[in-house]
């Protein structure tokens, strides 16, 4: 029933909007904006004073009927009581002709039908432009909406291939600890049977020595002489005692010694090197400077946009500031460098090779020792970390590779908060610890040398625990090795090395797990050293 009297009532006729009868509608007057029948058209409409100018059309044609513009009576912006004649090109605006006279006599001036059509074609072009855009938004909209779903589905597999081999680790390692018991047992039943052999002998052996000993006690104390020589040659004959043969060792139980649980043996993340969505890394060359130095070994930017910059063993260090197409030479030092780094109070800390770090005052620009000491080591690099707290690398005095090899964190006071140098089996953890850097998650970043021509990236965890190790890529380094020297946290928290021998920067995650890499030859920068990123986030 509801639905009948909706359909009838949406049917009911409309009537003339003069007569308000039911004859049929047949005409609209565009100006009236009303509806009307035959009659009121010829009869009733006409009698409206200014009808003759009306515009009345049949309601066939008012699909198809497109209205007449008016660029008449369009008053001007800037005169009273005056009416905008032109279109003034060179400025973008109506103009009247007051304004022509003042302002527009030499400009480019047209019809304002032609202005409004130029208008208009632009509108229309803009119009198509962002239905094009829409188009292609909509379909990065479908883009995103698959890549989501894919994920979600890439996810939840992943996820359970961990579960699925966080069950098989956990058999494996339950294997693993049964065959350790059942040989430790194996070998324990082995030794104790032969010990305990030997032990029942040595109780046998044991046991006649004491016969013996009574034997020749009763003897000693005969006192028929006659007797004694006659049966004396008989028992010196049978007093010597058998001895068990001796064994050089029985061996020993086996130690036990801990394995460590790391990344590399339980499985990691690893990017899928497939993904439609690879990230983008492009540098772009926006200046470059000449300067005096013999090499630019470590640049450190400060907040007052100068650079530190250092030769490092070639005894010279510079603050200094872009100044045109050139770098103006705020002050000079005849030190070398190690390492050096810019405090969030714009000091200047400088690993020397000795114990202590030195300073310079943004102040007063004079050298002198800091509160950050590690004696007896000797520092190899100091890095700022984004609390401000001092992170150091040291070695030992004679035998760098061979001493304590540490990496220590000290607050503003000097204290040492934390020292990194052994894993839970008390072995180093470094070999040869050179430059440093952190993450915002905690994570330690220590470029390590273990040959002559072998490096590795260690990444340590706040608690000491070693979470990765980075040797270089298979790829990259498959016939020059790995030979990490600059090394910087980016402002997206990740970790950016400088290869100086394969012109390569390799883009690792705050974990250690390379995301991507850089050739710097393809900019024409070629040995790569020395990275820092400046205020403004510039490399």
């Amino acid at each position: 029933m509801a639905c009948s009297q909706s359909v009838r009532k949406g049917q009911i006729p409309v009537s003339c909007g003069l007569c308000e009868t039911d004859r049929p509608i047949k005409w609209k007057c565009l100006d009236c904006d009303l509806l009307l029948c035959n009659y009121c058209k010829e009869k009733v409409h006409l009698r409206v004073k200014t009808a003759n100018n009306h515009r009345i059309i049949d309601l066939k044609d008012i699909g198809l009927y497109k209205e007449e513009l008016d660029f008449t009576n369009i008053p001007c912006q800037y005169h009273a009581r005056q009416y905008a004649c032109l279109y003034c090109k060179t400025c973008d605006t109506l103009v009247c002709p007051t304004c022509v006279s003042k302002v527009h006599k030499k400009h480019d001036l047209i019809d304002i039908q032609e202005g409004y059509d130029m208008k208009k074609d632009k509108l229309e072009k803009g119009q198509t432009k962002i239905q094009r855009h829409r188009r292609e938004i909509a379909s990065q909209k479908d883009q995103l909406n698959k890549l989501l779903s894919a994920e979600s589905t890439k996810y939840n597999q992943v996820k359970e291939d961990v579960l699925e081999h966080k069950k098989s680790v956990k058999a494996a390692v339950e294997r693993h600890f049964k065959e350790l018991g059942d040989t430790l047992d194996q070998n324990h039943t082995s030794l104790s049977n032969t010990i305990k052999s030997d032990l029942n002998a040595v109780s046998v052996l044991l046991k006649q020595a004491d016969t013996k000993s009574s034997e020749v006690q009763e003897f000693i104390a005969i006192t028929d002489v006659s007797k004694f020589f006659t049966e004396v040659n008989s028992l010196e004959n049978s007093i010597d005692i058998q001895m068990l043969q001796p064994i050089s060792s029985y061996g020993s139980v086996s130690n036990f010694i801990p394995g460590e649980i790391t990344q590399s043996n339980i499985g990691v993340l690893e990017l899928d090197e497939n993904s439609s969505h690879e990230p983008h890394f492009n540098l772009k060359i926006r200046k470059q400077y000449q300067t005096e130095l013999k090499a630019v070994t470590y640049v450190c930017p400060s907040v007052d946009q100068s650079f530190w910059i250092s030769s490092g063993a070639f005894g010279l260090f510079q603050n200094i500031k872009p100044d045109g197409t050139k770098l103006k030479i705020l002050s000079s030092y005849n030190t070398k460098v190690s390492g050096m780094a810019v405090t969030q109070s714009n000091n200047l800390l400088i690993s020397t090779g000795e114990s202590r770090i030195k300073q310079i005052s943004c102040n007063t620009g004079t050298l002198t020792d800091s509160v950050y000491d590690v004696s007896p080591l000797l520092l190899a690099a100091v890095y700022i970390t984004g609390v401000n707290k001092v992170l150091v690398a040291g070695v030992n005095k004679k035998y760098p590779k061979q001493g304590r090899r540490v990496v220590i964190l000290m607050n503003k006071n000097g204290d040492h908060e934390r020292v990194y140098e052994h894993d839970q089996h008390k072995q180093p953890i470094l070999t040869c610890p050179g430059r440093i850097t952190s993450t915002i998650n905690g994570n330690i970043h220590v470029v390590d040398k273990i040959s002559d021509d072998r490096y590795r990236v260690v990444v340590l965890g706040q608690g000491g625990d070693i979470i990765n190790i980075y040797t270089g890529d298979k790829v990259i380094n498959k016939e020059v090795p790995f030979s990490p020297v600059g090394i910087v946290t980016t402002p997206r928290d990740n970790v950016i090395i400088a290869d100086i021998n394969t012109h390569t920067l390799h883009i690792l995650n705050n974990t250690g797990l390379l995301i991507t890499y850089y050739k710097t030859s393809d900019i024409n920068i070629m040995f790569p050293i020395s990275l820092a990123f400046s205020p403004t986030g510039q490399l």
